[in-house]
């Protein structure tokens, strides 16, 4: 695969348009903005900085890096566990739910292109319930076998979670368009940065708690009122 194949892949499956429902939850961020916790674009960039710094990196990328190179290694029991992992640390039902369906939508997109082994082995193990299709798992997969280079893959995916972050925040604060673009610009650094120490991240440092966060998600489920699924 040459650089501009692999590119268009990058830019296909980090895409924050992708059609796999992600415009639909908030990961809890409308509890925090119905809290007055982010009430401005100074605070909606605390928010994501922290997200990325705190939670996405020993999380959902964490599992990015590891099925990226369970799947290089063609290594489906360690997928299936790596799954079966991440299920037991997404504490709260909405987002436990939300990461199963978009990693199933997922896989519809792309399966409907590139057909893969490895791929159709992990779909019988969901159909079997040997594993629930977490997104960040999926999205690792799919990197691998797309040959995108794993630092390349891992920005892509802290892109799109930003991105669609402050999608969220300009709705639900709300901030003004160009807000948006300004708290994006800004964390290019941090994503960069984030992408390489994920690579380097030890693996028991793998799914470290975020109380704050799992609680909010959880506050989210019995809002008065709600713009998104979680």
């Amino acid at each position: 695969m040459n650089n501009i194949q692999f590119l268009a892949s990058l830019l296909h499956i980090s895409d924050p348009t992708l059609p796999i429902g992600g415009y639909s939850h908030s990961n809890g961020l409308e509890t925090f903005v119905q809290n007055k916790v982010v009430h401005n674009a100074a605070t909606a960039h605390e928010f994501v900085e922290n997200m990325l710094k705190y939670n996405l990196k020993y999380n959902d990328g964490a599992f990015v890096k590891l099925a990226y190179e369970a799947t290089e290694s063609n290594d489906l029991k360690t997928i299936l566990d790596l799954d079966q992992e991440c299920n037991a640390l997404k504490s709260p039902r909405e987002i436990r739910q939300a990461s199963q369906k978009l990693g199933l939508r997922l896989i519809k997109i792309f399966k409907r292109y590139e057909n893969f082994q490895f791929m159709e082995s992990y779909e019988e193990a969901v159909r079997n319930h040997e594993a629930s299709s977490h997104y960040s798992i999926v999205f690792g997969m799919y990197c691998c076998l797309l040959k995108i280079p794993l630092q390349e893959a891992l920005f892509g995916f802290y892109y799109t979670s930003t991105a669609g972050m402050i999608t969220n925040a300009v709705k639900l604060v709300p901030l003004g368009q160009l807000d948006g673009q300004d708290i994006l610009f800004r964390l290019y650094p941090i994503m960069e940065q984030i992408a390489q120490e994920t690579i380097k991240l030890e693996r028991e440092q793998v799914g470290l708690c975020n109380t704050s966060f799992d609680i909010r998600c959880m506050q989210h489920e019995r809002l008065y009122s709600r713009l998104y699924m979680s």
